[in-house]
């Protein structure tokens, strides 16, 4: 991985962090994390005919945003009487701000797409997205050893939306196409939709009967397509069984990636500590009963 600043990795690990963040916000009202709905809206997008580097631009950018705002997206500004300008400036501003580590022209590209409104393009969505939305991932996994159930456990709607978009943004360190990494990362788990995640375990007790399993829930995804995005998908998901291509390397950076800091996101939180909630996060922050706030904390010993 060639670096374009100094900084660039743990700027990109941050990021990531953030971005991973999305499996786990949810709001009233909207079914689902912020990442399904990404998820979601990618293959409605894509099955009512739209360009694919036009849909992993303004995907990634809805990310982005989203990573800061969380639910406060256009359609909520709007509601709410911000006049458009206005909700374009927080948007660009947003994408901007947390977009830092990633490369010119991308970054710059990213901006420009969170400031566009989206199209209006109902497409029906395939039946698979639907079934990936409600698997689970496997948890930790490995023959001979019993299973690590980690939850609540993301679904792999989730986690194909987190490594598209991861894929966007390390396509350039790697001279990937970001259209292709981001479609084959949407593709990547299609076998999941109807095959439960028993992880790395099951496959190696599958063994020989593993490819031909996957094949046919593969093909069942695949034949849920019209026929010109399928073409798409299955070019996109030729790079994916191996890193010796730009795409395949970006694609399995960016897989690498969330399957370890979803890991990390668990740990880090059974360590977290009040040392770091209160005194680095300021969850008792400043303001006109901050002094009252302490005063009772401290009555109370709380901590």
């Amino acid at each position: 991985m060639t670096d374009t600043k100094d900084d660039a990795p743990d700027g990109l690990k941050a990021l990531f962090g953030e971005i991973g963040d999305l499996k786990r916000i949810r709001s009233a009202g909207r079914d689902g994390s912020i990442a399904m709905r990404l998820f979601r809206a990618a293959w409605s997008e894509l099955a009512a005919g739209a360009p694919v580097p036009d849909v992993a631009r303004r995907v990634t950018a809805r990310a982005l945003a989203a990573a800061r705002l969380g639910d406060l997206d256009r359609a909520l500004l709007l509601e709410a009487g911000l006049p458009p300008a206005e909700v374009n400036g927080l948007l660009c501003r947003a994408v901007e701000e947390i977009a830092v580590p990633v490369p010119e022209p991308l970054r710059s590209a990213l901006i420009g797409a969170i400031a566009v409104p989206p199209p209006n393009l109902p497409g029906a969505l395939p039946r698979f997205v639907a079934q990936l939305e409600a698997q689970p991932r496997a948890g930790i996994t490995c023959p001979g050893r019993p299973r690590i159930m980690l939850e609540p456990s993301e679904n792999h709607a989730e986690h194909c939306l987190v490594v598209a978009v991861y894929g966007v943004i390390l396509a350039p360190r790697f001279g990937a196409d970001p259209a292709t990494v981001f479609l084959a990362a949407l593709a990547h788990h299609f076998h999941n939709a109807g095959m439960p995640d028993s992880g790395f375990t099951g496959e190696m007790l599958l063994g020989d009967h593993l490819e031909p399993v996957m094949r046919h829930f593969v093909d069942g995804a695949l034949a849920s397509l019209d026929p010109a995005l399928r073409r798409r998908v299955v070019e996109a998901r030729a790079c994916l069984p191996d890193a010796e291509t730009p795409d395949g390397r970006a694609f399995h950076a960016a897989d690498v990636i969330d399957r370890v800091l979803e890991i990390a996101h668990h740990l880090g939180a059974a360590g977290l500590t009040m040392t770091t909630v209160l005194d680095d996060m300021g969850l008792v922050h400043d303001g006109p009963v901050k002094a009252f706030h302490d005063r009772v904390l401290a009555e109370m010993r709380i901590p």
